[in-house]
């Protein structure tokens, strides 16, 4: 049976998440079906990693199995016209009938968008913080997480998963280019809401509120109630053997 990897792009904004959850509006959901009216048959739909509720991807991987053949420019113009204007099929490539999406992948990376300023174009893709921003010390404060650590304070329990805690993050980037705080995070995986709790206690750090030397102290309830925004996190890059790495750290679109 051929096998797909497909490579995505969508604004989170509409949709619970990457996967398919009964009555709620998925991305993967959506992808399903369109896939299933054109090719009129189940198909075996697995992503790389999963997204939460509201959060963007510019570069999420698939892979589709089914039985039909057909070529690569006719599969993908097929879904991506029964796809909403929200999720888009940047490519399609044909693999091993052994790719597995989510297995395979070496390397997740993650960007985050803070603004330092309102933005009449921009509110679903950044978080904007009104209070002034020591970009200084949030880059030191990124240093702390970096390497293999315990993020059972930084992850929301998932009944479903049985992940370890232990996250080995191989880098992290903070930049300020023009009016946006970058922040990209590198590792093989991450737990369910820890980008966007690392983040909302570097944010906080920048305000002033936290004093590097005392992030361990911060309890499980003290950061998730600094849990950022979904609306400024992009899945950005999921990197296999033999792909290069991201490019420059940049604001978030049209790059790949």
């Amino acid at each position: 049976m051929p096998k797909w990897k497909l490579i995505l792009e969508y604004e989170g904004t509409r949709y619970r998440g990457w996967q398919e959850q009964p009555n709620a509006r998925t991305v993967q959901g959506e992808l399903r079906k369109a896939a299933e009216n054109f090719l009129e048959e189940k198909v075996e739909l697995v992503g790389a990693g999963r997204t939460d509720a509201g959060v963007h991807a510019l570069f999420q991987i698939a892979h589709l199995k089914y039985s039909r053949s057909i070529s690569e420019t006719a599969l993908r113009h097929a879904i991506n016209d029964r796809l909403p204007s929200d999720i888009n099929v940047i490519r399609a490539e044909r693999v091993p009938a052994q790719f597995h999406a989510r297995y395979d992948a070496g390397e997740r990376f993650y960007l985050y968008q803070i603004a330092v300023r309102r933005t009449a174009f921009g509110k679903p893709f950044v978080w904007w913080i009104k209070d002034r921003l020591d970009v200084s010390l949030m880059k030191r404060a990124a240093e702390y997480f970096t390497g293999l650590r315990d993020f059972s304070a930084y992850r929301e329990f998932d009944k479903n998963t049985d992940e370890s805690p232990l996250v080995n993050v191989n880098s992290i980037e903070l930049a300020l280019i023009g009016e946006l705080i970058l922040l990209r995070m590198g590792a093989s995986h991450f737990l369910w809401k820890m980008v966007r709790r690392i983040v909302g206690v570097i944010a906080e750090v920048g305000r002033g509120n936290i004093i590097i030397n005392r992030i361990t102290e911060l309890s499980h309830a003290d950061i998730a109630r600094l849990t950022a925004p979904p609306s400024g996190l992009f899945l950005e890059y999921i990197r296999y053997a033999g792909d290069a790495p991201p490019g420059p750290i940049c604001p978030s679109f049209f790059r790949y």
